[in-house]
């Protein structure tokens, strides 16, 4: 072996990593500031516009989140080219490779696109917002954050639930929020030997104590039924969209305590059977059983 070719090789190869080293040295600083500033950058300037929109009061609370996101993504791609560039790579060309990329990704995650179109249609027409109580589909709950891709939800009981904003667009959607006031219906069944007008007035005296119910429209009582076993009496009244949990329960128990403490009896079910006639074959064999029991 031939040493000191071999120590001339490690001797040219030293110095061709300390050239490059030395010249692509500060590149590679320069690139490392660049993401470390760029990272912690998008992040102070997403909270910067979070805090912007929060004392906003014509901005509405719902494009937080979305803006939020919007303003760090974009700054982190603009970070990202930027290092390339210093690290001398070509980036016109990486950003045409970039859309090729993109579009075929898009294609493959058409789900994912449409959750994002939905959600700016979401943003641009405002069926829901921050904060409102609303129906859609199967999915019920207050919104707590409407996002690119999903909707961030909390249910009645208090459960998370995080719904894709394609589902919330493609259904129905009852904001019971934006309802102000709402009308509370309920039907109290009274017996048929009850007396109707003592009933009404008995109700609409319950109702006029309850301070949550409004005067104007003004409480009413209908007989919205004749049913097998009760006559029934409807109840509808109006209230504030934020009390009508809370008004609904009050007037449902307000109202048996009142029709009993009145002596108007809120009937159950049953049914009243009357025999006319007895065929001779089974009066026969009742008879027979009768005393067969007798005999035992």
């Amino acid at each position: 072996m031939d040493f000191s070719k071999l120590n001339n090789d490690v001797t040219d190869l030293t110095t061709k990593i300390v050239e490059w080293a030395g010249s692509a040295l500060p590149n590679v600083i320069a690139t490392l500031l660049i993401l470390g500033i760029g990272w912690w950058l998008s992040g102070y300037a997403a909270r910067g516009i979070a805090s912007i929109v929060e004392k906003q009061p014509y901005v509405d609370p719902t494009l937080k989140g979305v803006l939020k996101r919007i303003v760090r993504w974009g700054l982190l791609i603009l970070v990202f080219v930027a290092a390339l560039g210093q690290l001398g790579v070509a980036t016109t060309s990486m950003l045409a490779a970039l859309g090729a990329i993109g579009l075929a990704i898009g294609l493959a995650l058409q789900g994912t696109l449409a959750n994002i179109a939905a959600g700016v249609m979401i943003l641009w027409l405002r069926p829901l917002r921050v904060g409102e109580f609303i129906e859609a589909g199967d999915a019920a709950g207050t919104v707590n954050e409407v996002g690119l891709f999903a909707t961030n939800m909390t249910t009645f009981e208090g459960v998370s639930l995080f719904v894709p904003n394609s589902k919330l667009w493609d259904t129905k959607v009852i904001n019971y929020t934006r309802s102000n006031p709402r009308m509370v219906r309920e039907t109290f069944g009274i017996a048929y030997e009850d007396d109707i007008a003592k009933a009404r007035k008995t109700l609409l005296a319950m109702v006029a104590e309850n301070d949550k119910v409004l005067t104007s429209p003004e409480p009413v009582i209908y007989v919205s039924s004749l049913g097998d076993n009760a006559v029934g009496l409807e109840l509808r009244a109006w209230t504030k969209g934020p009390d009508w949990v809370e008004t609904r329960f009050e007037l449902i128990e307000g109202g048996k305590l009142a029709l009993d403490a009145a002596g108007i009896s809120i009937p159950f079910p049953q049914r009243d059977l009357h025999i006319k006639d007895i065929p001779p074959s089974l009066a026969e064999v009742g008879a027979k059983d009768s005393n067969s029991e007798s005999a035992a």
